[in-house]
């Protein structure tokens, strides 16, 4: 779905403002640079006994910008390795959003 023409998403996606730059690494290809939101909350869920204490990083840029990122990527944002989890999933309004998983230091990930 086109985003409405009264919105310019490259204007909202300034790098003074809040924005940051990722390198996407693909699997095959070249590197190419991507300005976007990154978010990284903090996820702290309880299932009776069992507890789940991580995190969940995401990266939310255009639908254009993301396009053909794929599961296994390379993601570097502020100096740190990511890996996407999927392709990006679109919100509908021109904007979509990657999930990643932090690089462990052997090189595995997920």
């Amino acid at each position: 779905m086109p985003s409405p023409s009264w919105e310019n998403l490259d204007a909202f996606l300034q790098l003074d403002e809040f924005a940051v730059t990722a390198i996407v690494t693909p699997a095959e290809g070249v590197s190419r640079s991507i300005v976007g939101i990154f978010d990284d909350p903090f996820l702290d869920a309880q299932l009776g006994e069992y507890r789940l204490d991580t995190s969940a990083p995401r990266f939310q840029s255009t639908e254009q910008a993301l396009s053909g990122i794929k599961r296994g990527d390379g993601v570097t944002i502020d100096g740190v390795e990511y890996i996407a989890l999927g392709g990006p999933k679109s919100d509908g309004t021109g904007m979509a959003t990657l999930e990643l998983v932090k690089q462990e230091a052997g090189g595995a990930a997920f």
